[in-house]
Order: C-alpha cells, then sequence, then structure tokens
C-alpha cells in the first residue's frame, strides 16, 4: 500500500510517572534526572482509559508497520494548542484557559498549579506531519515524541496564570480543587530523535504563541458565546 498512516498518540502513553523523580520549585516541579525531558525509550504505562485507547492505537500503528511492512509513524504528542481550538477542561486546556479568561467564565485548576507541560503550536505540529509524511518510507514503524520540548514550557497556573492576567489586564480568577489521579506533576518531551531523523524542532515559543491565541479568542467572541 501506498497510503501514509500518521497516527497522533499523546504523551499519556507513558502514564502517570509517579516513579520519576521531580523536585519542587518556585513556580514549577522539574525533573530530578531528565534535563532533556522523556525520551520514546520510557516505559508505557497507559494509566488510564484514554491513555489506554490511544495507546493500543499506538502498538497497532508499529504492529502493522513491523508485520505488514505498512507505511506507519507514531507522533506522541504532548499539549498542542492555537487558533481555532475550541479546547475545553479535559482536552485542550490552554486554549480552554484562554476562552475562559476572555469570557469570564470560571477557571479549574487541580492541584497546587505547578504541575509543567511542553507546549507544541499547532504550526510547528503540522510541519512535523509534512516531514513525517516526507520521510516516510525511512521512517516507517516508528515512535517519535513531538512536543515542545525543554525549551518550550509552562507550569499550567503559577506561570501561565500571570501571563494571561498580562494580556487581560486584569487578574484571573480560579477556583481550586484536589489532585486528578494519574495527573504527572511533569512532562516534558524528549524531541532529539525528531531533530535528527525529522530535521524538525519547534518555532514558536508559548509566549508568542498564547498571545496569537488570546487575540484570535478575543476576536472572535462571537463564536464562544
Amino acid at each position: 500500500p501506498e497510503t501514509a498512516v500518521l497516527y497522533a498518540s499523546t504523551n499519556k502513553v507513558y502514564g502517570g510517572m509517579e516513579d520519576v523523580g521531580v523536585v519542587e520549585q518556585e513556580t514549577r516541579y522539574a525533573y530530578a534526572d531528565y534535563p532533556c525531558g522523556i525520551s520514546e525509550s520510557a516505559a508505557l504505562d497507559f494509566h488510564s482509559p484514554y491513555g489506554c485507547s490511544k495507546g493500543t492505537g499506538d502498538q497497532y500503528m508499529l504492529d502493522y508497520a513491523r508485520i505488514y511492512g505498512l507505511r506507519t509513524l507514531v507522533f506522541r504528542q504532548s499539549c498542542i494548542y492555537g487558533r481555532r481550538q475550541f479546547g475545553v477542561e479535559d482536552q485542550g486546556w490552554v486554549a480552554h484557559f484562554v476562552i475562559a479568561a476572555v469570557m469570564g467564565r470560571p477557571i479549574s485548576i487541580y492541584g497546587d498549579g505547578k504541575q509543567v507541560r511542553d507546549l507544541l503550536h499547532v504550526s510547528d505540529l503540522i510541519r512535523a506531519y509534512e516531514l513525517g509524511i516526507a520521510n516516510i518510507d525511512r521512517l516507517k514503524g516508528q515512535a517519535f515524541n513531538v512536543g515542545g520540548g525543554v525549551d518550550n514550557t509552562l507550569s499550567i497556573w503559577q506561570e501561565f496564570g500571570p501571563l494571561l492576567a498580562e494580556l487581560a489586564g486584569h487578574e484571573i480568577p480560579v477556583q481550586r480543587g484536589d489532585w486528578r489521579p494519574g495527573d504527572q506533576r511533569v512532562f516534558i518531551a524528549d524531541t532529539r530523535k525528531a531533530a535528527a531523523e525529522l530535521g524538525w524542532q519547534p518555532h514558536i515559543n508559548p509566549s508568542t504563541g498564547i498571545c496569537d491565541l488570546y487575540e484570535w479568542v478575543a476576536g472572535n467572541r462571537d463564536l464562544f458565546m
């Protein structure tokens, strides 16, 4: 078959990662021993129904390439955000927070808000897909972490909150809740494999990307009424 199949997997296939050491800093958690982030060699631990559903597809893609020679790639994606994302609390949290701030809706923070994620702008994700398709015959049957990496991280509220307040011109009120089961204190993707094999790296940093997203939401309030 000539068709290329690129599967949108997730960092949730690595599970809650409770065994990975983290250190608490003033505004964020950080890995104790992984300065480049978590690589594709990390053990899979689906840990949740969502992780299980994505992880099952992830493994099917790798096995179909290995057994039947299908032209598949797996992208284990971090937090994707950008214009035209209609984020909700459980999916697309960056856009959800921005939409809530613009529309004056409540935001719930579970845990202490120091949880760290690497963020990837959708335009950078699209470039990764284009490169994956262009190199499918050389790279088929492999999994790649596709995320913002160590240079594009943000704690979900201790650092994101002040950035959002600056854009809005006022403090953003939040409701606090308990930690959710399986919530990783830190997830930062090690994207060195994608850099080496695809020649890919993110171009848009979180400050620039979130500012652009905020401007789009503010200019399109009618879409969120």
